[in-house]
């Protein structure tokens, strides 16, 4: 079954959209004194923040009670109905109320645009008969019980609203209860700052069908079984200390081996498209972060500056700065164009604490950074040439499923209208010439460019963004870069930024659950276990093991436990091939070879499992 993110599907995202409303008017119905901050969707979901009283926290167990409260809103069918008012309306009513982030919310909407609509979402008609019963609680206590008219029908429901810029669906009868879910309750400080106050977050999935559902919860356990957080902790992979904040990455020797090997296959195939390599520092002058632009657009990301010798230094948030002084450092003509200079380079990024998330989100992270500084005219070829080698690396990797956004001029934007108009069109004749299908993000481009995002579906379908082709004409401009042309006159050079794993640790974390830890012959870090029988087998184990690792071949012995013991934890470690060694076996110079997932292939001479194992590796496919 397809399960679309809300992105795919604008029904979806009303749905989800719709939830997050919802559920919040359940909970203020349920619980007095709570207030609402903000409420989005997500890409299969939705969450609401809630400034809950001190005095009687939510718990896992009252997202039953919250859920029975939402199904009867859905039930009722209530309308959805926007509204727009005038600031000074939105304000009095929010006061009203008594919810200060609403206020605070509506002060941020204006600062940003003083002239910004004010709209606002109801559940239920603010004019309807729930509202008249809302409103006159006192005139309903004078009459009393005996002449009080008995409800004709469901109780009604009184209305319900927030600022909201929508969209929503049309009822609340247009959800189907049976196909939503509160997933659990966790903190989240008020603006994502932990100088702020801690809220109280509720998860929540949405779906069209109770099937979808049924599959959404179906993935979410195959998710679990692949967290790469649990499988590098159970295969050694990596860890993340609080010794150093809790954000950076500490690589262990079966990670690192699995680090060198995509490292090695990135620069080789780099290498052959005629990219060059550089290598730069890890701080630089806070005058290069200015020149760049970085300070003035970036400085809440960046980590704070320290002095050197009465110098301002800054750890580098980016690389491209430092590639385009190495270009700045050389003289260029047009025929010396394109110039493509790579690096795997590690940046920095301030991340809050309560945001970072495994190998997906950290403070350190390893770009597979390149830049191509090129001509107008050579736009096309060089962006095909990117795509071709996005191509050939992920699907080595096993990825050939994409989703392609093309994003195009923004409203506020740098660069002539000439400029854009070539750049754009190049970027689709490379897509057409790939035959890649591409979805357009009209005005999504970054002010300085437009750019080409990939994102690839893994084993269990979910979708990762990765790969990113951008064209920039700011920094250019900004570092007064230039070449000269057939007469001898400075041109601004066109410079294409592109990553094609995005950050290492993030696509090494992508590739763990994707293979469920058992990574393939090649990226394997021990590609064969030798499992002695008994002790007395351990020389011609190790001798085989010897020449194994003179023909490149990742090996290690293990014996001193029972044979079934020994194949439990070669399969628990994810071995690819598996090689017991008996007293037959050392007669005959041989290995019985077992696979990882228990297909037996018996006994192979050992040279013939050498040869497999290195053709294997060699072409990146199987024993």
């Amino acid at each position: 079954m397809e399960l679309k993110t809300s992105d795919e599907s604008e029904n979806l995202l009303r749905i989800r959209h719709s939830c997050a409303h919802i559920m919040a008017m359940a909970v203020q119905r349920l619980f007095k004194g709570v207030q609402v901050t903000v409420g989005p969707w997500t890409d299969r979901g939705f969450f609401y923040d809630f400034a809950w009283p001190a005095d009687s926290p939510l718990t896992e167990k009252d997202l039953k009670k919250i859920k029975k409260e939402m199904a009867k809103i859905m039930k009722a069918n209530l309308p959805f109905v926007k509204e727009e008012v005038s600031p000074a309306e939105a304000e009095a009513r929010i006061r009203a109320q008594g919810e200060p982030y609403k206020l605070e919310i509506l002060q941020s909407i204006l600062q940003r645009d003083p002239n910004a609509p004010i709209t606002i979402y109801h559940i239920g008609d603010p004019a309807g008969p729930a509202a008249a019963t809302a409103a006159a609680p006192a005139a309903e206590a004078e009459v009393g019980a005996a002449e009080a008219p008995k409800p004709a029908g469901p109780k009604p429901v009184a209305p319900w609203w927030d600022l909201c810029a929508g969209p929503h669906v049309e009822r609340t009868g247009d959800i189907n209860p049976d196909a939503v879910e509160l997933e659990n309750v966790t903190g989240a400080y008020w603006r994502g700052d932990e100088a702020n106050a801690m809220l109280t977050r509720v998860y929540g999935t949405a779906w069209e069908t109770p099937e979808q559902l049924a599959a959404f919860k179906q993935l979410k356990e195959e998710a679990a079984k692949r967290d790469h957080r649990k499988l590098g902790a159970e295969l050694n992979l990596f860890s993340i200390q609080e010794s150093s904040g809790g954000g950076l990455v500490y690589w262990h020797p079966p990670g690192a081996m699995v680090r060198h090997l995509i490292e090695s296959f990135w620069k080789e195939l780099h290498l052959q498209r005629g990219y060059q390599l550089v290598y730069s520092p890890h701080i630089a002058k806070a005058d290069l972060w200015k020149t760049s632009g970085h300070l003035d657009f970036y400085r809440e990301n960046m980590y704070e500056q320290m002095k050197v010798e009465d110098e301002t230094y800054q750890l580098r948030p980016m690389n491209c700065p430092f590639h385009v002084s190495v270009y700045k450092d050389g003289y260029y003509s047009y025929r010396d164009l394109p110039l493509r200079l790579a690096e795997l380079g590690t940046v920095y990024r301030y991340e809050r604490s309560g945001t970072m998330h495994g190998l997906f989100r950290v403070r350190g992270f390893t770009q597979d950074d390149a830049h191509i500084f090129c001509l107008p005219n050579q736009i096309t070829t060089e962006i095909k040439g990117v795509l071709d080698l996005v191509e050939e690396i992920l699907g080595t990797f096993g990825f050939n499923d994409y989703e392609v956004n093309l994003s195009t001029r923004p409203e506020k934007s740098v660069g002539s209208d000439e400029i854009w108009t070539t750049a754009e069109a190049a970027l689709v004749e490379a897509l057409n010439a790939k035959g890649w299908k591409y979805q357009v993000d009209a005005g999504g481009g970054a002010f300085y460019g437009p750019k080409i995002d990939i994102k690839i579906r893994d084993a269990i379908g979910r979708k990762w963004q990765c790969s990113t082709v951008q064209l920039d004409f700011n920094l250019p401009e900004r570092f007064d870069m230039h070449y000269f042309d057939d007469a001898a006159a400075k041109q601004r050079p066109i410079m294409i930024h592109r990553a094609i794993f995005g950050s290492l640790e993030r696509f090494f974390g992508i590739l763990i659950e994707n293979y469920m830890g058992a990574f393939p012959l090649w990226l394997a870090p021990v590609q064969v276990r030798l499992l002695t029988v008994n002790d007395n087998l351990a020389e011609y184990a190790h001798g085989v093991a010897a020449q194994m690792r003179k023909a490149g071949v990742r090996v290690e012995v293990v014996g001193q436990a029972s044979i079934a013991k020994l194949i439990r934890n070669a399969e628990k470690a994810k071995t690819p091939v598996i090689c017991v060694v008996g007293n037959k076996e050392a007669e005959s110079n041989s290995l019985a070879v077992r696979l990882y997932g228990g297909k037996e292939l018996g006994a192979l001479p050992v040279q013939d499992v050498i040869s497999r194992v290195a053709v294997a590796t060699a072409t990146k496919g199987s024993f």
